[in-house]
């Protein structure tokens, strides 16, 4: 099957123009060796056409020769221009299917279909554009046919396991039914996308609000920060901040606008977006890792944020960006139960172990090193050039002050539970995140020290799983923890995914068998 004829034209301009533009830095180029002469406008005209021809034709090339189809167990597509690409992606392989549409794209009824399959970094698969009957219509295949996939390629080495496996198989193979009940999770309130805006505002988008910010409010920066000083800013710099402040919340609502999480059958479906549209579908039974998200701001007012990774992205690092698949912003007791809701996801309530006191001294120190470091930096600044603001290089050194209280906030923050099932980290304080892992979900368990830390005897457990960031700070960590507390979470972890694992394989989950974590392994010991 070939993309949508629309493809042609939306992918054909913006290369063009940028073959365009390569053109006219060539000629420019060109002039300043002489052999044209200054000004020529017609060496840039040419130049410009060609290049636009160039991008322009590549992919109409590009369009001719992409295809692709949709098998019983394989999305194969085939595309190329200079080289010849196949690639047949197993459907068992498949994570998320979510489609995009901008305005222009919602006008036209077409979509952007992407593709992610475990262990991806990067989108496997992207289909730019095809109608968005279609793109529904893939978006639903693909899940079936991974749905399908699954049950038949799980087979096991023993004979419950075979039996589970065959019937998967059976219960996969039935054909959706087109009035399958659709559960509606979650909706986001009218209430509930201003608060969002207001208390997890998108600074990813403050560089373009000031952009038009600073003409609305009359401001210079560079007169704010050589006129009127750091420390002095004036209504002006206020209004800025307001405005600043109000334009990063209004892309932030108009990201979640609609924001609907339904659940059909096996698998989450989410739908988002005022100008440009979202939607897409993760598989429960693929869903590696949750995490209870909550800024300093969503904490004063009682709220907090869910996030799910698959072994596909983790939400945030989609292809169309945002938390996918989550909960924006809902009351805190909201998002546990919806947490706890999903299928192998119903921890208790946790009791966190904090790191040692030691540890607290540890972040006191190196904030204000860090603070020393600044003061020291706008120090040199201040010799070399000439900025009013400067003048107050030593400013930074006030706060060491408040060290000692930034690190016990830290210190208050961190900490580790292992329950019956489910081990559970928690860290940050402005941007808290409770990180809960099955033990069936884990693979490795990852003990690491810095120098530092071997100074102080401690140590750092990362969780690792199937999803894309787990062994990454934003995964589920305990740290700085003395290192024997270390070596025992890091054994009692270990001994609960062998635990889970023999339960699976065996097929029995009784209430004796189904806690890992409090069985440990083998020899029956047990770590808290």
């Amino acid at each position: 099957m070939k993309l949508h004829p629309l493809s042609l034209p939306l992918r054909a301009i913006p290369r063009g123009a940028n073959g365009g533009v390569l053109g006219l830095f060539l000629s420019f180029a060109v002039e300043q060796t002489g052999i044209v002469p200054t000004g020529s406008v017609v060496t840039g005209t040419l130049l410009f056409v060609a290049g636009f021809a160039l991008g322009a034709g590549y992919e109409a090339v590009y369009y001719r020769r992409f295809e692709y189809d949709l098998t019983a167990d394989t999305l194969d597509i085939g595309s190329g221009v200079l080289s010849r690409r196949e690639r047949e992606i197993p459907l068992r392989r498949i994570q998320n299917v979510d489609i995009s549409r901008g305005v222009l794209q919602r006008a036209l009824s077409i979509a952007v279909v992407d593709v992610e399959t475990a262990g991806g970094g990067q989108t496997e698969a992207s289909l730019r554009y095809v109608s968005y009957d279609e793109a529904k219509r893939l978006q639903g295949d693909l899940r079936r046919g991974e749905r399908e996939g699954s049950g038949a390629g799980g087979g096991r080495a023993t004979a419950e396991g075979a039996i589970d496996a065959d019937a998967a198989a059976e219960e996969a193979a039935e054909p959706r039914r087109p009035g399958e009940s659709e559960e509606l999770l979650f909706a986001l309130s009218p209430r509930n996308l201003v608060l969002l805006g207001l208390v997890a505002p998108d600074l990813r988008a403050l560089l373009p609000v000031l952009f038009f910010a600073v003409p609305t409010v009359g401001l210079s920066i560079p007169d704010l920060l050589t006129e009127t000083g750091a420390l002095t800013v004036g209504p002006r710099g206020a209004a800025l901040a307001i405005v600043s402040w109000v334009g990063t919340a209004a892309v932030t609502a108009a990201r979640y606008y609609d924001f609907q999480l339904s659940r059909v059958g096996d698998e989450l479906r989410y739908e988002r977006g005022l100008l440009g549209r979202y939607d897409g579908s993760i598989p429960i039974a693929k869903i590696q890792q949750v995490d209870v998200r909550e800024n300093f701001l969503m904490r004063r007012v009682g709220y907090a944020s869910l996030a799910v990774e698959t072994a596909g992205y983790t939400p945030g690092e989609g292809p169309s960006g945002g938390s996918e698949a989550a909960i924006p912003l809902a009351g805190r007791d909201r998002v546990v139960d919806l947490a706890r809701s999903i299928e192998g996801f119903d921890f208790d309530e946790p009791e966190f172990a904090r790191p040692p006191r030691r540890a607290r001294r540890r972040y006191a120190v190196r904030y204000a090193l860090a603070l020393g470091l600044v003061a020291g930096v706008l120090w040199i600044a201040n010799t070399l050039f000439d900025v009013s603001f400067l003048q107050y290089w030593y400013a930074p050194l006030a706060g060491i002050a408040l060290a000692p209280v930034a690190g016990h906030y830290k210190w208050l923050h961190r900490g580790y539970d292992v329950g019956g099932e489910h081990v559970l980290t928690r860290n940050g304080f402005w941007r808290r995140s409770i990180a809960v892992v099955p033990a069936y979900r884990v693979q490795t368990v990852i003990q690491t020290a810095t120098p530092f830390q071997r100074w102080r005897s401690l140590a750092t457990v990362a969780i690792d799983t199937a999803g894309s960031l787990s062994v990454t700070d934003r995964g589920a960590r305990a740290v700085d923890f003395d290192v024997t507390e270390a070596i025992d979470l890091r054994e009692t972890v270990r001994q609960g995914l062998q635990a889970s694992l023999r339960t699976r394989r065996d097929g029995f989950a009784t209430s004796e068998t189904a806690t890992p974590f409090v069985d440990g392994g083998e020899d029956g010991n047990r770590s808290e």
